[in-house]
């Protein structure tokens, strides 16, 4: 035989369906909320996932503007720093933002440009003083 108190009381199995139904309700409710929202605006969002969808990635810069920007990295390579007044300059020659301009030499110097040796030192030597001292 088994007791009531091994089987569980009716009180807890009322309270625990309470809970229940009010979760169904809830999500019942999220639910129609969902729904209603999608058929008021469901053609703003096809309109937007369209949007989004063709706007992935600008792309490369135009080649007029690309082979001017080379053409100046090439004739600086030594030092691929431009000025602020050679941004401004290249901005106007390209039609390119100055923006444009920084992220393309950031880039071209990742990927092309390796410093020199002697010119790493120099650096070094011009921000801590000579490595060696002579005594």
């Amino acid at each position: 035989m088994v007791s009531d108190e091994a089987a569980g009381s009716s009180d807890e199995d009322g309270s625990g369906g309470e809970a229940d139904v009010q979760d169904c309700s809830r999500i019942n409710e999220d639910r129609e909320l969902k729904d209603k929202l999608l058929r008021k605006y469901s053609g703003y969002i096809s309109t937007l996932k369209h949007a989004f969808s063709k706007q992935k990635k600008k792309g490369k810069l135009p080649k007029e503007a690309r082979q001017i920007l080379l053409n100046w990295w090439n004739i600086h390579n030594k030092w691929p720093y431009p000025t602020e007044a050679d941004k401004v300059a290249l901005a106007e020659s390209t039609g390119l933002d100055q923006k444009q301009i920084n992220n393309w030499f950031i880039n071209q110097r990742k990927r092309h440009w390796k410093p020199s040796e002697n010119m790493q030192f120099s650096v070094v030597d011009s921000l801590y003083g000579p490595f060696f001292m002579n005594d």
